[in-house]
């Protein structure tokens, strides 16, 4: 690749909320080392209210063929649509999601360097295929945001630096201040985030251990004002749930570019595996992680004052959706938990 020419680049990174966050740095290194490039992101769902915060990101695509059934019409007439956006056989196609369905998105670009990881490093090794180069393996163990550099090396890019490039408009922030103070939170007030809630089944912490760590919390660290998070009915009903018991309040219903602001007001968050967690690391916001199936050395919060919750087992980090057992995240205690909360608010670094 001449450098002395400006590249253009496709990024592929669909989803999850989490990921998507992680794959920021790649974006950011690749932004420093190619300032006049043309940078696309193909995303779906969400995503692109995240992307929206991202100065430096010349143009956004949304993935929209979830939306409709496979084969209609209106299937037909989105793949042509996306097909015609995408395409550009002088671009460098980067798939930072290692499917099947993301390689086929970097052939179907035409681009005629279509990059991504090595077959051990895939969640589908088939997607492999698709691929004109690949770096060297890594290991399993390394953090994902470091895999996801480490594809840059194609690039001739070797940056360690976890640099999040996110923009939270002012206007966001006092639309979260309004709904706080609507629901008596002052903006004075020092918030702790309780994030109750979580994507798979396999991560979500069970109320009966949020119910007496809350307890200890507001002995412990009662110049907080602890909330409750939550995404969803389901998530709702289980801060409810919390809230009766504790009189903790729940955080009003907030959009996903106002959960950013939240977070980064917040003082401290606990929280499993999950968006809120990979968001509040991206903002440097203090956090403490509750893990089972997940490895935090790979997905986990990477500043060394932050804090991991983790009861070890023979089937750790399994990656399951779903358990009949949970014993990972039931045997992280109530204890543990508001104890790590308290060692990482009084760190000094």
């Amino acid at each position: 690749m001449d450098h002395n020419q400006p590249e253009d680049f496709l990024i592929i990174r669909l989803s999850s909320l989490g990921d998507i966050i992680h794959t920021l740095p790649a974006f950011a290194a690749l932004r420093r080392k190619f300032p006049n490039s043309r940078i696309t992101w193909l995303v779906e769902g969400k995503g692109k209210e995240i992307l929206d915060l991202v100065p430096g990101i010349d143009r956004i695509i949304v993935n929209r063929l979830k939306d409709f059934p496979l084969l209609s019409k209106h299937f037909r007439r989105a793949f042509q649509t996306l097909r015609r956006e995408i395409h550009d056989k002088e671009q460098t196609a980067l798939d930072f999601q290692g499917l099947l369905k993301s390689g086929l998105f970097a052939a179907l670009s035409g681009a005629q360097n279509r990059w991504g990881f090595p077959r051990k490093n895939l969640k589908e090794p088939s997607a492999s295929v698709f691929y004109t180069r690949t770096p060297e393996p890594q290991p399993e163990q390394t953090h994902v945001i470091q895999k996801n550099l480490h594809l840059l090396t194609l690039a001739d890019i070797h940056s360690n630096r976890f640099d999040f490039p996110l923009r939270i408009p002012s206007s966001v922030k006092e639309n979260v201040n309004t709904k706080l103070t609507a629901s008596g939170v002052s903006v004075r007030e020092k918030l702790m985030i309780c994030n109750v809630g979580a994507a798979w089944e396999t991560k979500r912490w069970h109320s009966a251990k949020w119910i007496p760590c809350i307890y200890q919390l507001q002995h412990t660290e009662n110049d907080l004002r602890i909330l409750l998070l939550w995404g969803n009915e389901s998530e709702k009903r289980l801060a409810e749930e919390i809230s009766a018991q504790t009189g903790v309040s729940l955080v009003p219903f907030l959009n996903l570019q106002e959960t950013f602001a939240l977070l980064e007001r917040a003082d401290l968050l606990l929280s499993g595996d999950t968006f809120a967690l990979q968001a509040a690391c991206a903002l440097g916001t203090p956090t403490v992680g509750l893990f089972g199936p997940t490895t935090p050395e790979r997905n986990g919060p990477f500043s060394e004052a932050d804090k991991i919750a983790i009861h070890s087992m023979d089937c750790s980090h399994c990656y399951r959706r779903t358990c009949t057992r949970l014993e990972c995240m039931n045997g992280i205690s109530s204890e543990e938990v508001a104890h790590l909360c308290h060692e990482r608010r009084h760190h000094h670094a």
